[in-house]
């Protein structure tokens, strides 16, 4: 008979009295929440990096998300490099002017070195103004030379024997006794390029439209002035597009306002016309 002998090996303890396998699992346990620590704390700034600006609002009950890289990617037309100064100001007027760039109501125009500018749509503008309580409506139409006789007609017809000159409107609320009206000659704003040389009559009297419309109602229109009555103008396509909503809210520190400057004219030959319903935005009023 052989006898086997069993021999039992105590792990090696340290000079605290742990032995090597404890030891062992304290540094895997370490060197894991350390990883995961780590993990957690990059996290956020590649989420930040990645969603730089983002702001949700609504617009009848619709969420509208916005951030810079939302902007640049889909409601940036013309192909200048926009500033992040340009960015938060077209997404805070959004929000503050409950805008939906995605319905066409709103998108950036930059082109080169030249300033940004917000373009807003004319249904947009139409909608704030209905949306107030004492608004009863609006007739607008152009002012043509019959003969010896200056005559205003309601809408944009006119007779080839007659000589368009100008755009009236009259905007009407329930608490004024008289309309609000506006008058505007057609050799202060016709540019004679594209869209106006087509459709005078059209133009003239969108600007006689928002020109009462901005009287009648400054607090909630003071600040919105049309691409027509700029000195420059673009004929920009737009593209529909969609986003998803996030709850998180735009920073505005570290924003430094700039200074405009004065747009240059566009260059004779090109194409550069007024998109036909589109209007130029100016943050200069807080109500």
């Amino acid at each position: 008979m052989h006898s086997h002998e069993i021999r039992i090996t105590q792990p090696k303890e340290d000079r605290f009295g742990f032995s090597e396998h404890r030891n062992h699992r304290r540094i895997t346990k370490n060197n894991s929440a350390k990883m995961a620590t780590e993990n957690k704390s990059t996290a956020p700034a590649v989420q930040e990096q990645k969603e730089r600006g983002l702001i949700v609002y609504q617009v009848a009950g619709q969420d509208v998300k916005l951030s810079y890289q939302i902007v640049r990617d889909f409601l940036t037309k013309g192909g200048g490099n926009v500033s992040d100064q340009d960015l938060t100001q077209f997404i805070s007027i959004c929000k503050y002017n409950q805008l939906n760039p995605f319905l066409n109501e709103a998108y950036l125009v930059k082109f080169g070195s030249t300033p940004a500018q917000m373009i807003v749509s004319k249904e947009a503008l139409m909608k704030r103004a209905d949306a107030c309580d004492n608004y009863e409506g609006i007739q607008g139409g152009v002012i043509v030379i019959r003969g010896n006789e200056q005559i205003e007609m309601e809408g944009c017809f006119y007779l080839p024997e007659d000589k368009l000159v100008g755009g009236w409107a009259k905007v009407y609320r329930s608490d004024r006794k008289y309309p609000i009206v506006a008058r505007v000659s057609l050799a202060e704003y016709d540019k004679k390029q594209s869209t106006w040389n087509e459709k005078k009559s059209t133009m003239i009297v969108k600007v006689a439209k928002v020109q009462a419309l901005r009287e009648a109602f400054p607090a909630q229109l003071g600040a919105m002035y049309t691409q027509e009555e700029s000195s420059n103008t673009v004929d920009i396509s737009y593209e529909d597009v969609t986003a998803k909503a996030n709850k998180e809210t735009l920073s505005m520190e570290g924003v430094v306002a700039k200074k405009e400057e004065p747009v240059a004219p566009p260059q004779e030959g090109k194409d550069t016309a007024t998109q036909s319903e589109i209007f130029h935005i100016e943050p200069k009023r807080n109500f």
